[in-house]
């Protein structure tokens, strides 16, 4: 067996996607190891979940911008991620776009989970998008971050049904149940070497 894919989760709120990974690797479904959480957000209960599991976690202030860190910052992430020997970094619910130290540092070893069937409905609230244009299926999406907004090359899909009486959180909830499922399983392809 090869050793555990060590991996940097990256977040912004509760951590649900990253109670998945975690739930898998103490399962025994994924070969994997948590090396580190970090949050641009200082109170996210992504931290809380970390601290819960024994992992080594940290808020990581995001400085002026709105949509993406400071430089300075963002060398200060790759930074903490090379210290933790983190494989594979994973933005589970990470709100701000990754700039070239993260890219440069991590090329093709940064994966995001977005919830829409891309090319479809990048950016924000997406899920809502899909619903107020009539859509019958809605969804989520595992890729590869590049610099562009939700345009790096997918490496999964799952697809989510949009039932008539749907409002946009019943769609979203089916939906994160959806990534919970495929974000361990695309990790797990890292872990067997398959991606």
């Amino acid at each position: 067996m090869n050793p555990p894919v060590i991996l940097g989760i990256i977040g912004s709120g509760k951590g649900s996607n990253c109670r998945a990974i975690i739930e898998a690797i103490e399962g025994g479904q994924l070969n994997a190891r948590v090396g580190i959480v970090i949050s641009d957000v200082e109170n996210a209960p992504i931290l809380s979940l970390a601290v819960a599991h024994g992992i080594p976690s940290f808020h990581l202030p995001p400085g002026k911008f709105k949509t993406k860190l400071d430089p300075s910052r963002e060398i200060m992430l790759v930074e903490a991620l090379q210290q933790y020997r983190v494989s594979l970094v994973v933005l589970a619910g990470y709100m701000r776009m990754v700039k070239e130290p993260m890219l440069e540092a991590f090329p093709r070893r940064i994966i995001n989970v977005h919830p829409s069937l891309l090319p479809a409905y990048p950016g924000l609230r997406s899920w809502e998008q899909a619903l107020l244009a009539g859509e019958r299926r809605a969804g989520c999406t595992v890729h590869f971050v590049d610099a562009g907004m939700d345009t790096g090359d997918i490496l999964a899909q799952q697809i989510v049904s949009i039932l008539p009486n749907d409002t946009p959180e019943s769609l979203h909830a089916r939906i994160q149940l959806a990534e919970h499922a495929l974000l361990p399983q695309v990790i797990s392809w890292f872990a067997e070497g398959k991606i």
